[in-house]
């Protein structure tokens, strides 16, 4: 259910005051433009969240937020965040997050209605959650499948197809898959797990998967890091590396015509299209159709299964797979260099 929320001016200056869930949130520059060609404002942004507050919140509460801000609007340049800023009201939530390096960021906890608010006056237009749950930062409860089309060589109808695929190689080894449009050009599957392996166990889980698929469907779905080896759908099995984020469900992505990652139902992927899941029609749907992706945090999968079939690719000769550039060098990884640019300096 939308909540209410109590819309304040102020005389002589350009902010509304919001109240929700017994706070009060201070909204500057409510009129900004932040999708010109659809004419939504900053305040439209906000108003859409709070709308699908309900389910946003089950994929956000509990999960360190990386703070993606645009202070000028989806058309404008933007910047990542980590760390919640000095001066954030004392309500704000937060957990600190420990890296490698000794370093830490104390990162947002979006936990209601008012920290959504208080997100989007900062200009957030979509959240990135990490898979985990706090208070512990390493064990992944999310395994996540990005499927990004190759341009050259694939398109939305394979992107659909491959979803279908990832679902079957989930189910043969016990996990449950919940997909959702990316918002952008892909789709995306999670999965609900055990929080018990660590980041490095669950991306091994993925890049198998990835495998898997990419055997079952030749040429129109590949696990290949390097773009000049890509052909079809790319299954981002470093995703799952720690550090990673994949924008959440229900996030408004910073595209034309406001488009939303938007859960879907098994039986909607064949025919699903990205442009039928925008700021304009995502929260109506939700009030007709419910919500696609409730259930997913209460249907926990093992990665037993797809960590067998790790090891039996790692019998079978096929090792690790590049890590992203950010990575300290991996034991076991290949040489991270383009393959043509390997061939031409041998």
């Amino acid at each position: 259910m939308c909540p209410v929320v109590w819309f304040t001016s102020m005389a002589g200056s350009d902010h509304t005051v919001l109240e929700l869930d017994g706070r009060q949130v201070r909204f500057s520059n409510p009129g900004k433009p932040f999708f010109e060609d659809v004419g939504l404002s900053k305040l439209d942004v906000c108003e859409y969240y709070l709308a699908v507050a309900d389910p946003l919140l089950a994929h956000l509460r509990d999960r360190p937020t990386s703070l993606k801000r645009f202070p000028n609007g989806a058309a404008g340049d933007f910047f990542f965040q980590k760390r919640v800023p000095k001066g954030a009201p004392e309500w704000i939530e937060e957990m600190t997050i420990s890296f490698p390096s000794g370093r830490n960021a104390n990162y947002l906890l979006c936990q209601d209605r008012a920290h959504i608010a208080w997100a989007c006056n900062l200009g957030i237009i979509d959240w990135n959650p990490w898979p985990v749950r706090a208070p512990d930062g390493d064990h992944p409860d999310e395994l996540r499948i990005d499927l990004d089309p190759t341009p050259e060589s694939s398109d939305w109808g394979d992107v659909r197809d491959v979803a279908l695929s990832v679902r079957e190689v989930l189910t043969e080894h016990d996990l449950v898959g919940y997909p959702k449009t990316s918002g952008s050009r892909g789709i995306h599957v999670y999965a609900h797990i055990e929080q018990r392996w660590d980041f490095t166990a669950v991306r091994r889980a993925a890049l198998a998967l990835a495998r898997e698929v990419e055997r079952r469907m030749p040429r129109r779905a590949t696990s290949k890091w390097w773009k000049e080896e890509r052909v079809g759908v790319f299954l981002d099995y470093n995703q799952n590396a720690r550090d990673r984020t994949i924008a959440s469900a229900y996030s408004i992505r910073p595209v034309p015509g406001a488009l939303v990652s938007a859960p879907l139902g098994w039986d909607e992927v064949p025919d699903a299209e990205l442009e039928d899941f925008s700021v304009a029609t995502v929260p109506r749907r939700l009030k007709e159709k419910g919500d696609p992706s409730a259930g997913l945090h209460e249907r926990t999968g093992s990665l037993d299964g797809l960590l067998e079939l790790a090891a039996r690719d790692e019998r079978e000769g096929l090792g690790d797979a590049p890590w992203p550039p950010h990575f300290a060098k991996q034991s076991g990884e290949p040489k991270r260099v383009r393959p043509s640019r390997a061939k031409t300096d041998s």
